[in-house]
């Protein structure tokens, strides 16, 4: 992987921070996005730690700035290898006669059309590369359903179908695409749902725990690299057995 050029979205914190990591561990150069300023101090680590950073605040669900982001990665580092959709968003728990269609279409913009968005431009990007490969973020909640989270549920669902069906697009055009599901992962969306309690679901998870943001990092490296050249449209669960049960 080294020396290959990946996009980060959602990387000022958690699964995409941890992400910009451990592929800046492997060599890849980066361009980190996110909609506020901190994915810029994630960009900072990441080269003071020896790695290659660049940051664009951009925010996913406009169109135009996901063009502009892959047209910066482009000319920054030449093209673009891999990418890495994971920004994203969940407001309060409510049913779906509670929750306002605003609020829902707000999410399903980010989490949904946002992945979109970026994959338009990914895609064309990665076709000019000769190849590539991209991972979504979708959710345990990609899988299966959860009480007064409709919205959410909704936009997850829509990721995995998202993925499977350009997976089979772009297969046999050198462009593999994939989805991770996390599950409970210590995050800061994680600790505003449980305030900071990292015990909270460890009665419904099989493993007993929850999961680093590395631990994940480490499932998205693993199917953006070489060793899951044959793995293409799958939607890879992470998330302690929960999916399981």
């Amino acid at each position: 992987m080294k020396g290959k050029v990946a996009i980060i979205t959602g990387a000022s914190s958690g699964i995409g921070r941890a992400t910009a990591f451990a592929l800046a561990e492997k060599g890849v150069r980066l361009v980190l996005a996110s909609r506020g300023s901190a994915g810029e101090e994630v960009a900072a680590a990441v080269a003071a730690a020896g790695g290659e950073a660049e940051f664009m605040a951009t925010d996913v669900a406009d169109e135009a700035q996901c063009g502009a982001l892959v047209a910066f990665a482009e000319r920054r580092f030449g093209g673009l290898d891999f990418a890495f959709n994971n920004a994203g968003l969940q407001l309060e728990f409510a049913d779906v006669h509670e929750f306002s269609p605003a609020d829902a279409s707000r999410v399903i913009d980010v989490n949904l059309k946002g992945i979109y968005n970026c994959m338009h431009y990914e895609l064309a990007a990665m076709l000019r590369r000769g190849g590539g490969g991209i991972v979504n973020n979708s959710s345990i909640f990609g899988l299966k359903a959860m009480p007064h989270l409709a919205y959410y549920v909704a936009s997850k669902h829509g990721v995995v179908g998202l993925t499977r069906a350009a997976a089979l697009d772009y297969a046999g055009r050198g462009i593999r695409i994939n989805a991770v599901c996390p599950g409970a992962t210590k995050t800061a969306s994680y600790d505003r749902v449980t305030g900071g309690d990292d015990h909270a679901y460890d009665a419904a998870i099989p493993l007993g725990r929850i999961a680093a943001a590395e631990e994940i990092a480490r499932v998205v490296v693993w199917l953006l690299g070489a060793d899951a050249s044959y793995v293409t449209g799958a939607v890879l669960s992470a998330d302690g057995g929960m999916s399981a049960a």
